[in-house]
């Protein structure tokens, strides 16, 4: 099966995917901060660089896409039909990626607290804000 857009407009769709700043972190940022909690973005010195950092609370959160983290049973992780087998090992050694982190900081002593793009789409964001700001001072 060949491509939707020709390699150009694919290449340009490709560029705009950010990996910092993203629209599910900008939307967590605001609300914990909205609420007073303080915190340290990307630490290079934690295994993974969490999305945020609480040193207070001994916590880290990931804030995933559901695509390239494949959030299984999710209806935004959908497999591309072109270069199918490339995919399943991008996504797959991105699970094994985040596994690996989440056991080095564990080991660290870290909790560690994860969100999927989809929990923060209308309908769950507010309940699953409200849960990580509870979580997170637990």
């Amino acid at each position: 099966m060949t491509d939707v857009h020709n390699k150009k407009t694919r290449s340009y769709n490709m560029s705009k995917i950010r990996g910092k700043d993203t629209k599910p972190e900008i939307i967590v940022r605001k609300f914990l901060f909205g609420n007073g909690f303080r915190y340290k973005l990307h630490d290079k010195m934690l295994p993974g660089k969490p999305d945020l950092v609480f040193p207070k609370y001994k916590t880290v959160v990931f804030i995933h896409g559901c695509f390239w983290h494949g959030h299984d049973g999710c209806k935004y992780f959908v497999v591309p039909k072109t270069r199918r087998k490339w995919w399943l090992e991008k996504i797959n050694r991105n699970k094994q990626l985040d596994t690996e982190n989440s056991g080095k900081l564990k080991k660290l002593g870290w909790k560690i607290l994860t969100v999927f793009e989809c929990k923060l789409k209308p309908g769950n964001m507010e309940n699953t804000l409200n849960r990580l700001a509870t979580r997170l001072t637990k």
